[in-house]
């Protein structure tokens, strides 16, 4: 650039500033220099302001050029069938309405449909349509229940496009390996560096990552640097050994009894009693059966408790808590820990060679009952042992609504989890046969989808049996939506029966007869949608 061109190009600014000066005071009140002051000042001032623009533009040196954004990266998954694609759009286009609760009428409520359809199509295989990922982003991003599914199907380009938009960089934090500096799992080095200089957030997504395909690698990857770790992160890392623990994490567990954090000691200790044969779950047995025998002087063989007198410094190195929540007793407190760290195993062979049912069904002196099957409860869930779920459970057209172990719905529950998928299924629809809905709808939540025919028959013959009782309709909406997600959708042919309007009983809830026609007639709308979703998502046959 010459002397002159410099020189002009200063003075630019300058004077630019001066004609936009004029502009906001007035040309009666002050005229720019070149311009006489009169009635053509102002068309003088747009010549000026022009001019000048001009001058502007022509004077800007080239910028220098942006980085040419990489193309997308390839997802070598097969296609979606076109019909299935439609459908996807179609999910992705249906939003919740304004008006909040209320009558949903006979339509289908799409957006609960998604997460069924997401688990098909991964299932499957399939990848993702281009122009489908900015409105599968934007669902992940409203609904975190969407995320896992969402993402996994959205592929890499999901997290390529997730880069460029800030309102999707949740997908960044939420994908295995989305954060731009997570290395390849097989790569050693980019572990142990990212491990070193990470941030939290992205030193927990690798150990989760790595625990999944190589549990001791993550494990000595977290000894290698506990010692320096902060209380909080040492309680997350440690967690994510829940992930395939096995007895090869005993070793470390022990050290971490000793931490001078105590979130971190009671972690390590509920993971070490999750290991029947670990040394803290043998230590625990010995404890738990010096305060549980069996009186056989008695005209009924009968369980006798002496609950632990003092909480000593060893047993709270073991994970037991000393101080009792406010309204509990100590000593039940402590004896409710021993039990349900100490190993299941334990009992046939200090209650007199009994089996699970068998101790179950033993009377408690001295109202020893509830605590001792509660914290037997709380073991058979850790330590997912079948068989005293089942007994803790008892049948399920028992008069008290459950096992004489079950102290709640939500225990049930978590009892129910230890069982494989058909028996869980045939417990719940006994459970409705003699019980009803009123108490279903938590126990409805653990069974396999869809549900087995025996869980569908004893769901669908319910509502039935409510309907034509005129019981309020609404109470059972929960169940009625569990029922358009979870029945089997070639269930829909049974229910062509209900969809006619029945006769309310003189005592039922006004309007109640119409809104089950009206239910009925959605779940069988939505059931046969489901399987044409199911159907659409097939292999397409390739043409002869």
């Amino acid at each position: 650039m010459s002397r002159t061109t410099a020189t002009v190009a200063a003075s630019l600014p300058d004077h630019w500033e001066q004609l936009v000066t004029t502009a906001l005071l007035g040309t009666d009140r002050r005229t720019p220099p070149g311009v006489a002051p009169g009635p053509q000042a102002p068309s003088d001032l747009l010549d000026a302001a022009a001019a000048a623009t001009v001058r502007r533009r022509a004077g800007l040196c080239p910028a220098r050029p942006a980085e040419r954004l990489r193309p997308a990266p390839e997802d070598p998954r097969p296609p979606l069938p076109a019909a299935a694609a439609r459908r996807l759009a179609a999910l992705l286009a249906d939003r919740p309405g304004a008006s909040g609760g209320g009558r949903r009428g006979a339509a289908p409520d799409l957006m609960e449909l998604l997460p069924q359809w997401l688990q098909a199509a991964n299932a499957r295989g399939y990848a993702a349509p281009p122009q489908a990922l900015p409105a599968l982003l934007d669902a992940a991003r409203g609904r975190t229940d969407l995320r896992p599914a969402a993402l996994r199907f959205a592929g890499p380009r999901a997290l390529w496009l997730a880069r460029l938009n800030p309102d999707w960089r949740f997908a960044l934090r939420a994908a295995p390996g989305g954060g731009p500096s997570a290395p390849d799992l097989r790569d050693p080095q980019g572990i142990r560096r990212l491990w070193q200089e990470g941030l939290f957030a992205e030193r927990v997504t690798l150990l989760t990552a790595l625990r999944s395909c190589d549990a001791a690698a993550a494990r000595a990857l977290l000894e290698e640097t506990w010692a320096t770790e902060r209380a909080e992160d040492r309680l997350m890392f440690l967690d994510s050994l829940r992930a395939g623990l096995a007895p090869d994490d005993e070793t470390f567990l022990e050290r971490a009894l000793a931490d001078r954090s105590r979130n971190v000691r009671e972690t390590a200790a509920e993971l070490l009693s999750a290991l029947p044969a670990s040394a803290l779950a043998a230590r625990m047995a010995v404890r738990a059966a010096a305060c549980v025998a069996v009186d056989r002087t008695r005209d009924v063989p009968t369980i006798v408790v002496e609950a632990p007198h003092e909480c000593d410094a060893v047993m709270e190195r073991d994970g037991v808590v000393a101080k009792a929540p406010a309204g509990r007793g100590e000593r039940s407190w402590w004896l409710g820990q021993l039990v349900e760290a100490a190993p299941l195993g334990t009992w046939p062979g200090r209650l007199g060679g009994r089996t699970p049912e068998e101790i179950v069904a033993l009377p408690v002196a001295d109202g020893w009952q509830g605590e001792l099957h509660a914290a037997w409860c709380r073991a058979a869930v850790r330590q997912r042992d079948a068989a005293w779920s089942r007994a803790l459970l008892g049948e399920p057209s028992a008069p008290e609504a459950g096992g004489p172990g079950a102290v709640s719905l939500a225990e049930r529950a978590r009892l129910l989890a230890a069982l494989d998928a058909g028996e869980r299924a045939a417990w719940v629809a006994g459970f409705i046969e003699t019980h009803g809905l009123s108490e279903a709808f938590q126990l409805l939540g653990v069974c396999a989808v869809p549900w087995a025919p025996p869980l569908g028959r004893a769901v669908v013959d319910a509502l039935n049996i409510a309907r034509d009782a005129g019981s309020y309709p609404w109470s059972f909406s929960g169940v009625m939506g569990l029922a358009e997600r979870c029945l089997d959708p070639s269930e829909a042919s049974r229910l062509d029966a209900l969809l006619a309007i029945p006769d309310e009983p003189e005592d039922a809830a006004p309007g109640a007869g119409s809104y089950w026609s009206e239910a009925f007639q959605r779940l069988v709308t939505t059931l046969r949608l489901r399987g044409a979703m199911l159907a659409e998502l097939a292999p397409e046959e390739p043409a002869p």
